[in-house]
């Protein structure tokens, strides 16, 4: 647990994660006296990087502002909100996480909601953004037990 607070309070672990998927730029890092981590993601967007569906609708270049802060709890535990904002399209996400310490590594439990504002096919959206984040979580879980692997 300790590692992965440390990893999420390196910039050099940001700019890494950032270049390892495609880009994003890193708009702050910040560390709180008491461990706390906030992140802050601009990533731009064209219609040609999106889901079909969501470019057939939104096909003009649009932003998403992804904030992460991760705060630790007693026992160890580390607790995260993920929050993505789009800036030009009607969509909004919210991630709930807790890392809790397991015998091999450490445990992630998450719940999420994804909203896609747009009458008729929202839901669609929003499922297809749900599976690509259930994807990219486990990705991204890898690539920081890599990162933490050869930077620790």
């Amino acid at each position: 647990m300790e590692q992965i607070r440390w990893a999420f309070a390196e910039r050099d672990y940001w700019l890494a994660r950032l270049e390892e998927f495609g880009g994003g730029r890193l708009d702050s890092l910040v560390v709180d006296p008491d461990g706390t981590v906030t992140v802050v993601v601009v990533y731009e967007l064209g219609s040609d990087g999106l889901p079909g569906l969501v470019a057939k609708f939104h096909p003009l270049d649009w932003q998403v502002v992804q904030t992460e802060r991760w705060s630790p709890v007693d026992g160890g535990l580390v607790r995260g909100e993920v929050r993505q904002e789009a800036r030009g399209a009607p969509g909004s996400g919210l991630g709930m996480v807790l890392l809790t310490p397991a015998k091999k590594g450490s445990r992630l439990k998450c719940e999420a909601t994804v909203e896609f504002r747009i009458p008729l096919v929202g839901g669609k959206i929003e499922s297809l953004m749900c599976r690509q984040l259930a994807e990219q979580t486990s990705v991204i879980q890898r690539f920081t037990a890599e990162w933490i692997a050869q930077h620790a």
